[in-house]
């Protein structure tokens, strides 16, 4: 049994790739892919790997967490499964707290280093996706407002821009967590959209993925109009806060989005350089051949196709 961790980041298409696995969970299944996303994983079967408040110890809550886990897998096996694809965002931290810290995912380490812990020896490959941090930041953000964060100001702006971390820091504190366990990235601008290879590129293409459900996009940011209405709902005149315009909020003004583009061009750099052997980049456009034999067979597994897809998520 091989269980791959597919733990973020978050905004970059995680929602609708999990839509994706659940509506194809019955045809997987046959293949031997099983899915446990955050409806599973959110529901009682993680809880403790990071301690929560209440009467119950935090030695005892990991305790109960690992066995749940562990009886959940050996029921997975035992019915035929050999892959687990675990998909659930909130393993490497909650959005609030990345917004709290101005910063990619500060605590990562630490957390992964538990989940690993409660699931054994079982993980074999850890999956990350990544985005370019000005849309990634933005898209956070705007999320965050919807959920009832302030409109971040000028300062608060320059700090998330000026932060030392970048996503080749978190994937050396992934690697750190995991010494020994494959890890996969994946960009957002390459895959964020194709929830079939990314599942094709995770299984190790054991199978023609299907397309069922492959073009629904769920989750999107809101643009600015949204975000003007859920200001002045919740305090007239806020809206203001906001630039006049319509579509994607870009709250970084230009010389910050340029800065953080260049970083985001070193991380790619790197990672397609070898990642200092810590990490392997799939799906950046170079192995398109193998992705045009996905997009080309229509009929993966069920010989239905999803309808059509005018973007990605966030």
């Amino acid at each position: 049994m091989d269980v791959i961790l597919h733990i973020g980041a978050h905004r970059t298409a995680s929602t609708s790739f999990q839509a994706y696995m659940r509506a194809n969970a019955p045809q997987l299944q046959g293949h031997g892919i099983g899915f446990w996303g955050p409806l599973r994983t959110r529901n009682g079967l993680l809880t403790g790997v990071i301690p929560v408040a209440g009467p119950v110890p935090a030695a005892r809550q990991f305790d109960l967490a690992a066995g749940r886990i562990a009886v959940n897998v050996q029921k997975a096996a035992q019915a035929g499964l050999r892959q687990i694809v675990v998909s659930d965002e909130n393993i490497a931290g909650a959005p609030r707290e990345l917004l709290r810290a101005g910063t990619l995912y500060p605590d990562l380490a630490p957390r992964l280093g538990r989940y690993l812990k409660a699931f054994g020896d079982s993980v074999t490959r850890i999956v990350f996706s990544i985005r370019s941090p000005e849309l990634f930041w933005s898209s956070c953000l705007a999320y965050g407002v919807k959920r009832g964060h302030r409109v971040p100001g000028r300062q608060r702006l320059e700090q998330i821009a000026a932060a030392p971390r970048g996503w080749q820091e978190v994937i050396r504190d992934i690697a750190l967590a995991a010494p020994g366990v494959d890890l996969m990235v994946m960009t957002h601008e390459e895959l964020g959209s194709l929830p079939e290879r990314r599942l094709w590129q995770m299984t190790d293409r054991r199978v023609m993925p299907p397309m069922t459900h492959a073009r629904e996009w769920l989750n999107r940011s809101p643009d600015l109009e949204e975000l003007r209405s859920i200001l002045e709902t919740r305090a007239p005149g806020t809206s203001a806060l906001l630039p006049r315009g319509e579509g994607r909020w870009m709250p970084f003004p230009h010389r910050a989005q340029a800065a953080l583009r260049e970083r985001y061009a070193d991380d790619l750099f790197w990672l397609r350089a070898g990642a200092d052997g810590l990490a392997t980049l799939v799906g950046d456009g170079r192995d398109d051949d193998r992705g045009n034999e996905v997009r080309g067979n229509e009929n993966c597994m069920t010989g239905a196709t999803g309808p059509g897809r005018t973007g990605t998520e966030g």
